[in-house]
């Protein structure tokens, strides 16, 4: 935990608690409101084969998770933690200039 909490610059544990916490309901929330988002789209396990479906759903998920993420870490107290994490995160996937200065 110590390695993390200092790769993290986290100073106290139960900070590690919260920012877990927060990625657990985060991830949990993203899924779960992914498939009502896709039936208000007119996609569902019916309309579409499972090869199509299933990556729909795994891509609608990214977005709202990124939402989310920022939220539930602002309403934890977490916000400075979780909007520097954002920026990394999309930075890695290609996005970086939508925060460049």
């Amino acid at each position: 935990m110590e390695k993390l909490k200092k790769r993290w610059g986290i100073t106290s544990n139960f900070q590690l608690v919260v920012i877990f916490i927060v990625f657990a309901v985060t991830g949990s929330t993203s899924a779960y409101l992914s498939k009502p988002v896709l039936a208000w789209m007119g996609v569902t396990k019916e309309t579409l084969p499972l090869w199509v479906y299933a990556p729909l759903y795994i891509i609608l998920i990214f977005p709202i998770y990124q939402v989310l993420l920022v939220f539930f870490g602002f309403i934890s107290g977490q916000f400075k933690f979780f909007w520097a994490f954002e920026k990394r995160m999309l930075k890695m996937v290609g996005l970086g200039f939508l925060f460049k200065s």
